[in-house]
């Protein structure tokens, strides 16, 4: 039984937990009922009893009423963590350290310190145990009545230990690693701006150069439009005047001729 529970608590979709049955109405009456009884208000109801206060009251369960109280988030804040469906959730998000998961940290804490001489110690430190592991697989076992542990035993854990402080060395530097390559992308971006302007001088000179070449040509063709009409013009006989035709369409006429257009 003990061991569903807990798969059910590892499932990323868990069902509600039983004690949801506990939140009926009539259980949350007897425990407002319950504290209107105790009175004092910071008063914890798991110490107060609860059969004795509710004598004159039907189906008191036997668990106590403490259980459906919300939950009290001045707690939460002071003791910095909560737990839901077993597992701890922190309120401030922080990365622990090795010390704190359990392991043997090498290195400082300190995140103002400089870690360079630790780590450099312990990577020397690998190197020297990997030689050690190589020479004690070489070496005769120890007989099966020996209760110590071999020599490859030992050194293997001492890797271990020097791996996990590489690595969460490593995870610690990750912010800083994130900010340093952010700063090299904008340093980037600057040079590549500088640099495209120092190459291209003449590229607002040339497009200067074009807009003046298009309003050129664009008024050589306003001029030759007007001569050639002059032209015309001219050639007309000056007895013949063309009266414009008037034509008269209204917005319906358009509309309709722009549904019979296929």
């Amino acid at each position: 039984m003990e061991e569903e529970e807990e798969a059910e608590l590892r499932n990323p979709f868990p069902s509600p937990p039983s004690h949801y049955n506990n939140y009926a109405s009539h259980n949350l009456k007897l425990l407002a009922l319950l504290k209107e009884r105790v009175g004092d208000q910071n008063a914890d109801l798991a110490d107060s009893n609860q059969h004795e206060l509710l004598s004159d009251q039907n189906d008191v369960p036997s668990w106590s009423l403490a259980q459906l109280e919300k939950p009290r988030v001045d707690w939460i804040l002071e003791e910095g963590h909560y737990n839901v469906f077993g597992d701890m959730w922190f309120v401030k998000e922080t990365i622990p350290s090795l010390a704190e998961l359990g392991g043997h940290q090498l290195y400082p804490a300190d995140p103002s310190v400089d870690r360079r001489p630790a780590l450099l110690a312990v990577l020397r430190s690998m190197l020297v145990t990997y030689s050690n592991l190589t020479n004690a697989i070489l070496a005769p076992p120890p007989p099966s009545s020996s209760s110590t542990l071999s020599e490859w035993q030992r050194q293997l854990e001492w890797t271990t230990i020097l791996a996990q402080n590489l690595m969460a060395a490593a995870n610690d530097l990750r912010p800083v690693q994130a900010r340093g390559n952010l700063e090299l992308m904008m340093q980037r971006q600057l040079e590549l701006r500088t640099r495209g302007n120092e190459e291209h001088p003449l590229v607002p000179r040339q497009c200067d150069t074009l807009e003046a070449r298009l309003l050129e040509l664009r008024s050589s063709a306003q001029e030759m439009a007007g001569s050639v009409t002059d032209q015309e013009s001219t050639a007309k006989p000056s007895g013949s005047q063309v009266q414009p035709s008037s034509i008269n369409v209204s917005l319906e006429d358009m509309l309709r001729w722009a549904e019979e257009v296929p």
